[in-house]
């Protein structure tokens, strides 16, 4: 008995002895899993720590370029906007790192002009239309027109991201469809089985051509006030000069526009009667077609000369500039219209046919349109930058195609003929032929006067409002931080209208 007493004692001292040994090697595998877990946490801790400061520092990187570029925008002197200027290349830079000593921080800024582009809170549903079919809309389905009218009919928008919140609006017609081909296999890859993929075709969204930011200070080429032909007064419109510098309008033209006025579009002027509706309605019973005079004998005339002066019918056939000024409203300016009409055009058949003379030639109308407006205000909103628009977007306004567009394109990229009128306005190389105001679209042979009449109300060749994006890259060139800025320029000062950041 002793002896199995004892070898039960020395069982129960062995197995108790596992127990522990079980129960440390447990405590020490939690014990690990803690320490490791602990580890883990702070690891992460540091690293979120250190993403931080990283986004923080490459975040003041991209202000840094921000504030560089502005500085350089407000170093642009040139009274016109192109892509031949240097803020359109990707401007690169370096900060110091306030943080790591000898380190440095790189950025990348990039400008867009957003008068390259569709502002859809004031195009019509024409133009809206016909962007809408260049993101991939069917431009013979009614529902096209359909959500364009329902474009304008919601606006105003604060971003063109917006749409969204349009009935009938898609993703695809609003971000875009990336379309990238399936793997082919091409002739050079043939022999060896290799796929290679092929070429990507992006289908761009709404977000990429259009806008809302576009603007343009209300001043001609040169700088001075634009004149609002619907409201300014008669000395004012005829100190409006064309070509070679000469006053357009006489006197009795300006009274005679003023008469017709409330015009919606500049198109308008090219049918703006010579002599109003109010005018011939004061001299209509002294006008006439045929020779009254002819039995008229010359006794009568001696003793009635006044009202031979005065009252005498004027016939508008045969009567010259200094006859139709006896008539009342009618100065040498409408007189003179008149005259070259019936030259040019043949004798009138009737005497309501001289309200069929216009006020302005084509050449005249080409010569003013830099210096006029519709609305009062320093800056406009919407139009075109024929000098940075895509030959895509420009075959989208009215009057306008593909060859025309092109045509508009070639013009600016190619050298221009006097350097020399471009270079004076700034020390910095200016590359290609940019538009320097809206009648030299005139001179370009495929753009002709219909052409430029229905287009004129769309474009400019200048821009005041800009799209700034920086970034703060790493060394490997990947983006860690952005912030975007639209800038206007129509002040004396450059303002930062809406701010984005994108950490």
């Amino acid at each position: 008995m002793p002896q199995f007493a004892k070898q039960i004692s020395h069982t129960f001292y062995k197995a108790q002895k596992g127990l522990s040994l079980v129960s440390t090697l447990w405590i020490l595998t939690i014990l690990s899993i803690l320490a490791t877990q602990l580890l883990y946490s702070i690891h992460i801790e540091q690293r979120t720590q250190q993403n931080f400061l990283d986004r923080a520092k490459f975040h003041y990187a991209a202000r840094a370029g921000f504030e560089w570029t502005l500085a350089r925008m407000r170093g642009d002197q040139t009274p016109f906007d192109s892509l031949g200027e240097s803020w359109t290349e990707p401007i690169t830079g370096q900060v110091e790192d306030g943080v790591q000593v000898g380190n440095f921080l790189n950025y990348r800024v990039t400008i867009t002009d957003e008068a390259s582009k569709v502002n859809v809170n004031t195009a019509d549903v024409g133009l809206i239309s016909n962007l809408l079919a260049q993101v991939g809309a069917n431009p013979d389905d009614a529902l096209t027109e359909e959500l364009a009218n329902k474009i304008v009919e919601s606006r105003p928008y604060r971003t063109v991201r917006d749409l969204a919140r349009v009935e009938g609006m898609t993703s695809e017609l609003l971000y875009g469809v990336q379309q990238t081909g399936g793997f082919t296999q091409t002739s050079s890859t043939a022999n060896t089985g290799n796929l290679q993929a092929t070429a990507t075709n992006n289908q761009p969204g709404l977000v990429d051509l259009a806008t809302i930011y576009s603007i343009d200070a209300s001043t001609t080429p040169d700088g001075e006030p634009l004149v609002n032909i619907n409201t300014a007064e008669a000395d004012e419109l005829t100190k409006i000069t064309g070509q070679q510098n000469r006053p357009v309008f006489t006197q009795g033209e300006a009274e005679s526009l003023i008469q017709q006025r409330e015009f919606d579009n500049l198109a308008a002027l090219v049918d703006v009667q010579a002599v109003s509706d109010e005018i011939f309605n004061n001299i209509q019973d002294r006008l006439t077609t045929e020779d009254t005079n002819e039995n008229t004998n010359e006794e009568e005339e001696n003793n009635n000369p006044q009202e031979q002066e005065g009252d005498g019918q004027v016939n508008i056939n045969t009567a010259d500039v200094e006859t139709f000024e006896s008539l009342p409203s009618i100065d040498e300016g409408i007189a003179e219209r008149i005259v070259n009409h019936r030259d040019t055009q043949g004798l009138f058949q009737n005497i309501d046919a001289i309200k069929d003379v216009q006020m302005l030639t084509p050449q005249d109308f080409i010569g003013i349109v830099d210096k006029i407006t519709l609305k009062d205000g320093e800056t406009r909103s919407g139009l075109i930058n024929i000098n940075t628009a895509p030959s895509e977007i420009l075959a989208l306004l009215p009057g306008m195609d593909p060859e025309k567009a092109l045509a508009i394109v070639t013009r600016r990229e190619e050298e221009a003929p006097d350097t020399s009128q471009i270079q004076n306005f700034t020390d910095e190389e200016i590359k290609g032929n940019p538009f320097t105001n809206i009648s030299q679209l005139a001179q370009l042979e495929e753009i002709d006067f219909e052409t430029f009449h229905q287009v004129v109300d769309w474009i400019t060749f200048r821009s005041h409002g800009y799209r700034i994006e920086a970034n703060g890259v790493d060394t490997a060139d990947k983006v860690i931080s952005t912030c975007i800025g639209i800038i206007d320029r129509t002040g004396n000062e450059i303002r930062i209208q809406h701010w984005f950041l994108n950490y």
